[in-house]
């Protein structure tokens, strides 16, 4: 009563106009983790230390089957826009074009017009919008977060950059930070995960009119490589993940069959037991370099989750916190590669002799501000626990991340939701929970249909028509439809068919019932082709190691084409 009777008393100017209507509504506060793993934190079975994650997964809804794009720029496009990669203007990564997508629509290597980002769409209906961290969806001055629809941004234009410095992840890919689209520097005890935590705190508090709505996006660089973390955090993990691989592994599984994250009996789907060394194979040396990289990503996690935690302390105290949507996810899975196979189209080789020259990688420095590593395949692989692959791939591992979701008046506390979910789907529902309509134009473009879905029926416990989710990355293809899914990967790493698999009886995507199941095969395989058709994929072969070459050591997995580049 109080509250309406403070706000009658406020002068109705044209700018409290724009917004009174809109003055109860909730906020939207979208955490955005970079290659995060569906096993490393505490609510999806993860040892690391992420108490402030375990408290948002009590008070909300984990979900335990939602899917991203294979990677970072891919996934972020999808889950601005509710449309599909491929409409969206990032049909794939915008360091990967090829000259047959070159210039063709959907291939814009930055957010194009025929779509609507939502706080584009938030910000006409009187909400203030902000982002810190990532961007990753274009650098010219009309793809830029202030071109896009937010107020206040602090970002990190390109897909990463060094955590302590300004400095790019390798040669001729340099970091660039922008402030509402003016070049940005960045202060001497900068830390990405705190620095960008700093600024979406003060643009919340100082940037908005009493009960204004938000729309706040951050979007952490953690734990993407080069793996950096304070030296506190460091120091936590001293002693940590000695026991290798498949103990940690197992550890995950086992506490998220006890979560019922996954169904009992559920063994962990691992792609390359026969294919690397393993832990009892590694000399002393490497099984050092393997524990302490291993540490260092934990660091990095749970210094994220610290800063989670300072997010939420402050909306709790401003009494805000009640009244906002709180969305927390991982991009895309855990990142596998190891400098050997890094870079873009223009920038593969070098980069470990770059490194080796570069850096100070020993024992003791390696996390520090001039070291650089990356948690290479193994790792990679336990974070993926129980899916098969990681980063860059369209089998589970990559696609299948961590979420979790609170919104206002939710009866759904500590619960899990087993339903299907896409990146696709967080625009509409939001849209469905504020009750905001996206127009069918904007900035006199017409707006392709929204792609994705409301998932707040699912959520209520309604059950949703069943529908089918395609994907395709660089030659690599995948659609899922109700309990079944079909996936095609080249070699190593598929058939180099469509391999078919029940998802329901077989969650870890391990028995390839293709030739037993020949016309749902065809089926899937031939929706997947309307579905290509329909956001427009253009096919291009693949002529880079990124996600295609997987190293450790001396072992490296990696197609035919590479092998005999000529």
């Amino acid at each position: 009563m109080m509250k309406k009777l403070m706000w009658a008393l406020i002068p109705m100017t044209l700018t409290t106009v724009a917004w009174s209507a809109t003055a109860q509504q909730p906020n939207v506060l979208l955490i955005v983790a970079d290659d995060l793993g569906y096993s490393d934190i505490a609510p999806f079975g993860g040892e690391i230390s992420t108490p402030n994650l375990t408290k948002l997964a009590k008070s909300g809804t984990i979900m335990s089957d939602f899917h991203a794009g294979p990677t970072c720029s891919v996934t972020r496009s999808m889950l601005l826009t509710g449309n599909d990669n491929h409409q969206a203007g990032l049909g794939t990564m915008a360091e990967y074009l090829q000259p047959e997508q070159m210039g063709k629509v959907g291939y814009e290597g930055k957010l194009n017009k025929q779509v609507m980002t939502l706080p584009e769409i938030l910000k006409n209906n009187g909400y203030r919008t902000y982002i810190a961290g990532k961007w990753h969806l274009g650098g010219s001055d009309d793809s830029l977060p202030n071109a896009r629809g937010f107020d206040r941004s602090f970002v990190l234009v390109p897909g990463g950059a060094d955590h302590f410095k300004d400095q790019g992840l390798f040669q001729g890919y340099p970091a660039k930070y922008k402030e509402d689209g003016q070049v940005a520097k960045l202060p001497k005890d900068f830390y990405s995960t705190d620095f960008y935590t700093d600024k979406i705190l003060s643009y919340l508090k100082d940037d908005r009119k009493k009960d204004q709505p938000f729309f706040a996006y951050v979007a952490y660089t953690a734990p993407h490589w080069p793996l950096q973390a304070p030296d506190a955090y460091l120091n936590k993990y001293k002693g940590a993940y000695q026991d290798g691989y498949d103990a940690i592994r197992q550890k995950r599984l086992n506490k998220q069959i006890e979560l019922g994250l996954i169904p009992k009996n559920t063994k962990a789907n691992n792609p390359f037991a026969d294919k690397l060394p393993s832990w009892d194979k590694l000399t002393p040396a490497q099984k050092a370099e393997q524990t302490k990289t291993m540490q260092v990503y934990a660091a990095m996690i749970d210094n994220l989750d610290h800063n989670v935690g300072r997010i939420l302390d402050q909306l709790e105290k401003s009494g805000e916190l009640d009244n906002t949507i709180v969305m927390f996810m991982s991009d895309n899975g855990a990142e596998s590669s190891t400098p050997e196979s890094l870079g873009t189209k223009d920038h593969t080789d070098g980069i470990r002799k770059w490194v080796d020259e570069t850096f100070d990688n020993s024992i003791e420095n390696m996390g520090k501000t001039n070291s650089y590593i990356a948690l290479g395949p193994q790792w990679a692989q336990v974070s993926s626990t129980p899916y098969p692959y990681f980063k860059s791939y369209l089998a589970n591992g990559g696609i299948h991340v961590p979420a979790i979701i609170k919104y206002p008046n939710s009866k759904q506390k500590n619960d899990i939701n087993h339903n299907f979910m896409s990146a696709m789907d967080f625009t509409p529902t939001i849209l469905d929970i504020t009750k905001i309509k996206r127009p069918e134009t904007n900035d006199g473009h017409k707006l392709l249909a929204l792609e994705g879905r409301s998932f707040l029926p699912t959520l209520k416990g309604k059950k949703q028509a069943e529908r089918g989710i395609g994907w395709e990355f660089n030659t690599r293809r995948a659609y899922y439809k109700g309990d079944w899914a079909i996936q095609m990967q080249a070699p190593p790493y598929g058939t180099g068919q469509w391999e078919l698999y029940n998802r329901k009886n077989d969650p870890i995507l391990i028995n390839n019932l293709a030739d037993k199941e020949v016309g749902k095969t065809a089926q899937l395989a031939k929706e997947w082709d309307q579905y290509a058709q329909h956001v427009g994929v253009v096919n291009a072969p693949v002529r880079y190691k990124y996600g295609q070459m997987n190293c450790f050591y001396n072992t490296c997995i990696q197609p035919d084409f590479l092998k005999n580049p000529n």
